[in-house]
């Protein structure tokens, strides 16, 4: 589910939001990047929200409402949010600088040890690493996106995969023996510059 704004078109919405299903269902869960990513997909479980935010400050205030809601909402109907930022932190540096205020958000209302947030951003780089060396891709989306999950729910995955940390070390091998012609060959992209707002972001991932 996306949730309504009067700032960005309907269609920009959309387009956004099924470029970041197309990624979850192909990438993350077509490969396996995450076997706990299946499931809430499934059950639908996973709520969208496309953010109509220009700045860090506006992120801001949208991830602090959020997190608020996740937090006060059925776990059985909203395990999980993903919040889409199609019009801020073009730039990998900015959107990594900024992951320090979303923890301190987290911390602001009280949420650490319930709530966790991941990341993801079509240019993430690890630390030491080429921008094009092709491990980039496990934490790669069509758009900036903050991750919003609970810890209980993290804690019955990990139960549920006895090795769940030989994850990262295994999805540095798939991608390494996909590609970048196989990752290529997926089909991610932003369709969603098509109906591009005005005084947004441009350029492809």
């Amino acid at each position: 589910m996306t949730s309504p704004t009067s700032i960005l078109p309907k269609g920009f919405c959309e387009a956004v939001q099924r470029d970041m299903q197309v990624w979850l269902e192909r990438a993350v869960i077509g490969l396996n990047l995450c076997p706990f990513a299946k499931s809430v997909h499934v059950k639908r479980q996973i709520h969208w929200v496309v953010s109509p935010a220009r700045d860090a400050q506006a992120v801001r205030d949208d991830l602090m409402r959020e997190l608020k809601a996740l937090q006060a909402s059925d776990p059985a109907r909203r395990d999980t949010t993903l919040l889409v930022l199609p019009m801020c932190f073009e730039d990998f540096h900015d959107f990594n600088d900024f992951l320090a205020e979303a923890d301190a958000v987290l911390h602001e209302l009280g949420l650490q040890g319930e709530l966790q947030i991941a990341s993801f951003h079509p240019r993430f780089q690890f630390a030491g690493t080429d921008a094009d060396d092709i491990t980039n891709y496990t934490n790669r989306a069509p758009y900036p996106t903050l991750h919003l999950l609970r810890e209980a729910s993290i804690d019955r995955a990990v139960e549920a995969f006895p090795e769940a940390e030989t994850i990262y070390e295994k999805n540095m091998q798939v991608l390494e023996q996909l590609g970048h012609a196989g990752w290529d060959a997926l089909g991610l992209g932003r369709h969603a510059q098509d109906v591009k707002p005005e005084g947004g972001p441009g350029g492809e991932a």
